[in-house]
C-alpha cells in the first residue's frame, strides 16, 4: 500500500473514531430548540401515548402538547431539570403533573417538559408516606410525611392503620398532595379546620432555580407561605408534613331539604359558628347542594320510597336547597350520638319531614365521590369535558347571588344543571400570608358549578353560562374570588390577586426569576 493510501485510510479511521466518540459521549441531545443533558435524556419520554396523556386533563377542554415528559426516579432528577433550564439562553418551561385533575390546562406546557410526579411513588414502596409520633396515647405531635406525588386516599389509608387521620380533606381523595396544596384544598370540613394549606407543618420544595429547600412557618417562611396556594409558581412540592388527629369510626350523614334560601344559608352559618377543633358536640362537616327542577335529578342518596315527594317538592319550588350535615362518632359513643344529632338539628328550619340520614363508616363517607366515579366511568360519563366554575362569594352578597344566579341564570337556562355546591367557611381558619386569595369578610361561601358536558356544543353553552355568571357578579359589584381559576389574561390575574399581586410578583422574581414553572396557569406567560 502506498504512503498516500495509508494516510487516507488512517484519516478515514480517525474521522470514524471521532464520530463514534461524539455519538457515545455527547452530553446533550437537541430537538425543537430544547436541549436535554444526557443524564436526564433517558428519563424523558417522547412516546406518543405519554405525550397525549400529558396534553390533556380532567377538564378535557385545553390541550397543549409538551416536548417531553420527565419520569423522575428521584427528587434530584427534577431539580437537575430545572437547573438545566435555567442555564439556557432561552429556558424551557416546566409543569409538575400529579393526577391531572385540573380542568383548564393548569398542569400543561406547550413544547416544554411535564414532570410526571407519580413516578416518584415507585422510588421505594412505602417510603413516601411515613407516620410519626402516633403512639395511641396522644395525637398532639402526631404527623405524617408525604411525598408531593402521593394521593390523599393513600395517605388516609396509611394513617388509619395507626388510628389517626388528616384533619382537612377534599371531597375527592384521588388527588395529589402537591396538587391540592398548590391551590387550597377545601371541603365541608374547612369551616372547622381550615383548608389543607392551613394544615401543613413543613414542606420540601424545589424552587424555580432548582434549589431543594426545606421550609416551614419558622424556617424559610417566605417560600413556605408562597408555595401554599401558590398555583405552582414558586416551586415543586416534593414532601409535606401533615398534622394528624384521632380518626373516628362512624359517621351520621344527614341531608335536610329547604325551600327557602334565607333559612338554608342562616342554618349553614349557624352550624359553622361552632367551629372549635375540640368541640365534641359541633358539626364535623357542613356543605350544601342545589336540587333543580330539571332532568336527571340525582336522588340516589334518598330512599326510593321518598323519591316521588322529593320530586314533587322540587317541581313546586323550581329550586330547593339541601343542607348536608355530618357528625363523626366512635362505637363507644354510639348511645350519645342520637342526642348530639338531635341537638344539632333542633333549631334548624328545614321543610318538616324532609330529613334523611345514613349511618356509614368514616372511610365510606370520605371516599363517597370515588364510588360515584366507579359508577360513571363504565358509562363514559367521567372522562368527558368539565367546564367547571368555582367561586368564593362574600356572605353579605350570597342572597343577591341566589336571586341573580341560582334562580335567574341556572334555573332558567335549558341546559343540564350538573352538580351545584354551596357552603360557607370561616375566614379565621385561613392564613393570610399564604398565596391564596379569598373575600375580605369573616364568612364567605364556596359556590361550585361542577358541569359535565356531552360534546363541544354543550361545552360552549356551559362556558357561555359561566361567562354570564361572572358578568352578573361584576355588574352587581359582588367581589368574588375565583377558585381553581384559569384562562385569564395577565390583567385579570392582577385583579384576581388584588392587594396580594405585588407580593406575588416579587416572590416570582425571587424564587422563579426566569418564569419557568407552571406556565399552564397563564399568570406570567
Amino acid at each position: 500500500m502506498s504512503l498516500k493510501a495509508m494516510i487516507s485510510t488512517l484519516m478515514s479511521l480517525l474521522w470514524l473514531s471521532i464520530i463514534v466518540f461524539i455519538i457515545v459521549h455527547a452530553k446533550p441531545i437537541k430537538s425543537q430548540e430544547i436541549t436535554i443533558p444526557r443524564k436526564l435524556a433517558s428519563k424523558i419520554s417522547r412516546n406518543a401515548q405519554v405525550l397525549s396523556q400529558a396534553s390533556t386533563d380532567y377538564g378535557h377542554i385545553i390541550h397543549q402538547k409538551p416536548f417531553g415528559v420527565l419520569e423522575p426516579t428521584s427528587v434530584s432528577d427534577i431539580a437537575n431539570l430545572i437547573k438545566h433550564s435555567n442555564s439556557l439562553p432561552q429556558p424551557f418551561t416546566i409543569s409538575a403533573r400529579g393526577q391531572g385533575h385540573s380542568v383548564l390546562g393548569q398542569a400543561m406546557t406547550d413544547n416544554g417538559i411535564v414532570v410526571n410526579m407519580t413516578q416518584l411513588n415507585g422510588v421505594k414502596k412505602g417510603s413516601r408516606i411515613v407516620v410519626s409520633n402516633c403512639d395511641g396515647k396522644s395525637t398532639l405531635d402526631c404527623y405524617v410525611d408525604v411525598g408531593g406525588e402521593q394521593m390523599w386516599i393513600d395517605v388516609l389509608n396509611e394513617t388509619l392503620k395507626h388510628g389517626v387521620t388528616p384533619l382537612s380533606l377534599t371531597d375527592y381523595l384521588y388527588l395529589s398532595v402537591g396538587g391540592t396544596l398548590s391551590n387550597a384544598g377545601i371541603s365541608g370540613q374547612t369551616f372547622r379546620f381550615g383548608p389543607q394549606v392551613s394544615n401543613v407543618l413543613e414542606l420540601d420544595v424545589i424552587t424555580g432555580l432548582g434549589e431543594v429547600v426545606t421550609c416551614s412557618s419558622s424556617k424559610n417562611s417566605k417560600l413556605f407561605y408562597a408555595v401554599l396556594g401558590g398555583l405552582g409558581q414558586f416551586g415543586v412540592i416534593t414532601r409535606a408534613r401533615i398534622p394528624l388527629g384521632s380518626a373516628p369510626r362512624r359517621v351520621k350523614w344527614l341531608r335536610l331539604i329547604y325551600n327557602d334560601f334565607s333559612a338554608f344559608s342562616k342554618d349553614q352559618e349557624h352550624l359553622i359558628s361552632f367551629n372549635k377543633k375540640d368541640d365534641i358536640n359541633g358539626a364535623n362537616y357542613v356543605e350544601g347542594l342545589l336540587l333543580l327542577n330539571k332532568q336527571h335529578l340525582d336522588l340516589s342518596f334518598y330512599p326510593p320510597s321518598d323519591h316521588p315527594r322529593i320530586t314533587s317538592l322540587v317541581a313546586q319550588n323550581g329550586i330547593t336547597y339541601v343542607l348536608e350535615l355530618v357528625k363523626y362518632y366512635d362505637t363507644n359513643s354510639q348511645q350519645l350520638i342520637e342526642e348530639v344529632v338531635d341537638d344539632l338539628i333542633g333549631e334548624l328550619k328545614f321543610v318538616p319531614t324532609f330529613m334523611f340520614q345514613k349511618d356509614v363508616t368514616y372511610e365510606e363517607f370520605l371516599d363517597r365521590v370515588h364510588t360515584d366515579e366507579l359508577f360513571l366511568r363504565p358509562k363514559g360519563l367521567w372522562d368527558i369535558p368539565h367546564p367547571w366554575l368555582n367561586m368564593f362569594i362574600p356572605k353579605s352578597r350570597i342572597s343577591d347571588f341566589n336571586e341573580g344566579v341560582f334562580k335567574n341564570i341556572i334555573l332558567k337556562q335549558s341546559i343540564s344543571a350538573g352538580v351545584s355546591i354551596v357552603y360557607p367557611m370561616n375566614r379565621n381558619t385561613w392564613e393570610d400570608r399564604m398565596s391564596t386569595v379569598i373575600p375580605d369578610e369573616d364568612v364567605f361561601y364556596l359556590v361550585a358549578f361542577l358541569h359535565a358536558a356531552k360534546g363541544l356544543e354543550e361545552v360552549k353553552k356551559f362556558q357561555a353560562q359561566n361567562h354570564e355568571i361572572l358578568k352578573f357578579c361584576n355588574d352587581a359589584g359582588i367581589k368574588i374570588k375565583e377558585y381553581l381559576a384559569g384562562n385569564k389574561t395577565h390583567q385579570e390575574w392582577i385583579q384576581h390577586f388584588g392587594s396580594k399581586w405585588k407580593l406575588f410578583e416579587d416572590k416570582k422574581t425571587k424564587f422563579d426569576p426566569k418564569r419557568i414553572l407552571s406556565p399552564g396557569q397563564g399568570i406570567f406567560q
